[in-house]
């Protein structure tokens, strides 16, 4: 399933387990490119939920009542390759992750679409996005027509067409060929690592390692949250994170003998930290964050941002002897 698509997919698997919590039948939609990408994608998802997913492929007899059958299910995950994203109506949607190079507005506007409709109040989706210009642009394109209509005064609810509606019809504005795809991307072939979270017309978040404790802050907001709380908090854990790196980097500048060899250390070691502590989380069923506060506790010292290369080493040591009493 590709270098970057099983950490993208775990961490979208806890941003549903986080939404669960108050939306019980909360799911989430994977939009694949095609059928053997679908199908590596559910197993990918299989292997980290422990539960196989519904696959929809376009072409598929029943492809129809799979969709019905999940809409009305608690299931956690379906995957549908792009074709036929168009046709996927389940509002308990929350999640998605769009692993398809498709970057047209029509189709862009037909996929995110799934998950901008609320059944209450405070209902927030989440969408996965690879983090480049042209979809970044589109998501950013979205946000100001679904603010525009939402927003519209002086018309009866009833009377005003659905964010969907308003999305779809401004993408068909601008829509060229519907097959178009991104120049020079491929889904398959980079490394995951956090980004930032674009939400109300605001970016968030400095970049994090996968499976990191600043990442798991932005996965762990809560599923029921009005507009304003999650920028609060967003905005919240974005200052704790620039001051955690301040922090880590005065201390550098204090530390004698820290050079380019220490720097190229410290992050070897904190992306095998990362890894081990994602594939802990996975046998323990804990959420990374329990890990990493285990791993505090255990070997002492900051939060992995404050930490030292030694003693993140340690922390991946004792990691490797939980390992080893475990088999």
């Amino acid at each position: 399933a590709g270098e970057w698509i099983p950490a993208v997919l775990a961490a979208a698997d806890q941003r549903l387990t986080e939404v669960r919590r108050q939306v019980p039948d909360a799911g989430g939609l994977v939009i694949a490119a095609d059928r053997e990408r679908a199908r590596a994608y559910a197993r990918a998802l299989r292997s980290i939920t422990g539960q196989a997913p519904t696959v929809v492929l376009s072409d598929d007899t029943g492809a129809s009542s799979r969709i019905e059958s999940f809409a009305a299910s608690r299931d956690r995950w379906m995957v549908a390759v792009r074709m036929v994203s168009e046709g996927v109506d389940v509002p308990r949607l929350v999640v998605g992750v769009y692993a398809t190079s498709a970057s047209t507005p029509l189709f862009f506007a037909q996929a995110v679409g799934r998950f901008v409709r609320s059944r209450a109040r405070g209902e927030t989706a989440s969408v996965f996005l690879p983090s480049v210009t042209p979809l970044l642009a589109l998501a950013g394109e979205m946000e100001v027509a679904r603010d525009h209509v939402l927003n519209a005064p002086g018309k009866d609810d009833a009377s005003l067409p659905s964010p969907e509606e308003r999305l779809l019809a401004e993408a068909n504005r601008t829509e060229q060929a519907s097959s178009d795809l991104l120049p020079g991307f491929e889904a398959m072939g980079s490394q995951a690592e956090f980004d930032r979270v674009l939400f109300d017309g605001g970016e968030f978040g400095t970049g994090a390692v996968v499976g990191s404790v600043e990442e798991q802050e932005y996965l762990g907001l809560p599923g029921l949250l009005e507009p304003e709380q999650v920028t609060a908090l967003l905005r919240q854990r974005q200052d704790r994170q620039i001051a955690s790196q301040r922090k880590q980097a005065s201390a550098a500048r204090q530390q004698e003998g820290s050079g380019a060899d220490d720097a190229r250390r410290r992050a070897a070691a904190r992306r095998e930290l990362s890894g081990l502590v994602a594939a802990w989380a996975r046998r323990s069923g804990q959420p990374h964050g329990v890990v990493h506060n285990e791993l505090r506790r255990v070997c002492g010292g900051p939060e992995v941002a404050a930490a030292s290369t030694e003693e993140i080493e340690k922390r991946v040591e004792t990691l490797r002897r939980w390992f080893v009493g475990r088999r």
